[in-house]
Formats: structure tokens, sequence, C-alpha cells
């Protein structure tokens, strides 16, 4: 269970984009990069668009931690390796969230092979 405020986590997940930033091992933020996410049952999810060789989800999942910010919300979060049992429901999320986009843009973040590039957000 995902410990976000309400309030919070609706302004993120109706936010177009999601700013994310990983954790340098100094504790300082590696640059924000614009990504697009998901919310399902209360939890964000976010995943990479360019496989598990893209930079931010490398770093993103070394790291374990970091901040997101979107819609004036900004919060220190950590991340981990989703269930598989969300894959669905992601997927669903983000075609109702980015299908308007065009199938080459949302097929990126859907489908067969993006399972083991999908990271859970939660707070800390």
């Amino acid at each position: 269970m995902s410990d976000w405020n309400p309030t919070e986590l609706a302004r993120i997940g109706d936010a177009t984009e999601l700013r994310i930033a990983s954790t340098r091992a100094d504790g300082t933020l590696r640059p924000w990069v614009t990504i697009w996410h998901g919310v399902v049952d209360g939890v964000l999810y976010v995943r990479s668009a360019h496989g598990p060789e893209n930079g931010w989800y490398r770093r993103a999942r070394a790291a374990g931690t970091g901040r997101v910010a979107a819609d004036g919300v900004e919060q220190d979060v950590t991340f981990t390796p989703a269930d598989a049992t969300v894959r669905g429901a992601l997927d669903a999320a983000l075609h109702a969230k980015y299908d308007r986009f065009g199938p080459a843009y949302v097929g990126a973040i859907t489908g067969d092979d993006v399972l083991e590039t999908t990271l859970r957000v939660d707070p800390r």
C-alpha cells in the first residue's frame, strides 16, 4: 500500500508529464527528466520508453531513491521494480491517458516487453 497523500497523488496522476530525478551517491539529485506515468490502485508507476538501457531508468533503478514533480507537487521517493500483476491495469491506464498522442508513442510504454522497466514509485 502506498503512503501518498490522496490529493497530491491525484494531481500527479492527472498531470500529462512527470519530472523525475534519481539520487546520486553523494545524495544530490541528478537533472530532471520528463516522462509519462500512470497511477493504478493508488500507486504511481513509471516505465522506460526505450528499454532497460535508458539512462534515467538505469540511474533510478540503481539509486533506488530520487524525487518526482508534477502539477506543483514535489516528493522524495523510492523506486522499486513493479510486481508483474500490475501490468494489465497499468497498460490500460497508460492507454486511457496517452492514446491521444498516437500509437507509436504510447506503444513505447505498453506491450509485451515493458514490464521489466516498470518501477513502482512510493513517497519516502
